[in-house]
């Protein structure tokens, strides 16, 4: 698969991304207190998911990981909510991010490419971990944050917006490939 032919799948589905780019991997900052910030378990994930650390490997072996890919193509999805304490309508928009994370992934089955997402994996409604293997390890997804990647920098870097206005919340997704 070239990459121009991850590139053609990905921008057919450019009607579903609020924004979106596409970069090398060279560009990307990983750094420990990023991945460190997971311990506070602000998402509530923290230890109980094979997608989240301490499940993961360290920052610094995902960065030496996913910057084997030669590129990435990152989207956002943008969601308006009644204010800043609106938490269901949150959590509402991070699940329409995820179906439209979910469509991506379907549209790039089979084919060599990583995923990563908003928030820990949610594909299982109670995750195996750390009793049994992942079920659904294709399916499995990685926050940027717990990799290591610093979103807001990240959009910055692309030149995405990270903030889209007063009563909005964005969520980020990357699709690393060569």
């Amino acid at each position: 698969m070239k990459t121009n032919d991850v590139l053609e799948i990905l921008e057919g589905l450019k009607d579903e991304f609020f924004q979106y780019a596409v970069a090398d991997t060279g560009v990307l900052k990983f750094q420990q207190a990023v991945a460190d910030a997971c311990k506070a378990n602000y998402c509530g994930m923290y230890g109980k998911t094979w997608t989240c650390p301490p499940a993961i490997d360290d920052y610094s072996v995902m960065e030496k990981k996913l910057k084997k890919y030669g590129r990435f193509f990152v989207f956002t999805t943008k969601h308006d909510i009644e204010d800043s304490f609106d938490f269901e309508g949150m959590t509402k928009g991070k699940d329409k991010h995820g179906e439209v994370q979910q469509r991506v992934m379907d549209s790039l089955k089979g084919l060599p490419v990583r995923v990563l997402g908003a928030g820990g994996c949610t594909y299982c409604p109670k995750c195996t971990y750390p009793l049994s293997p992942c079920r659904f390890p294709e399916k499995a997804v990685s926050s940027i944050e717990a990799c290591g990647i610093n979103v807001v920098e990240l959009a910055r870097d692309v030149d995405i917006n990270y903030v889209n206005g007063p009563d909005t919340v964005t969520y980020f997704s990357i699709v690393f490939f060569d």
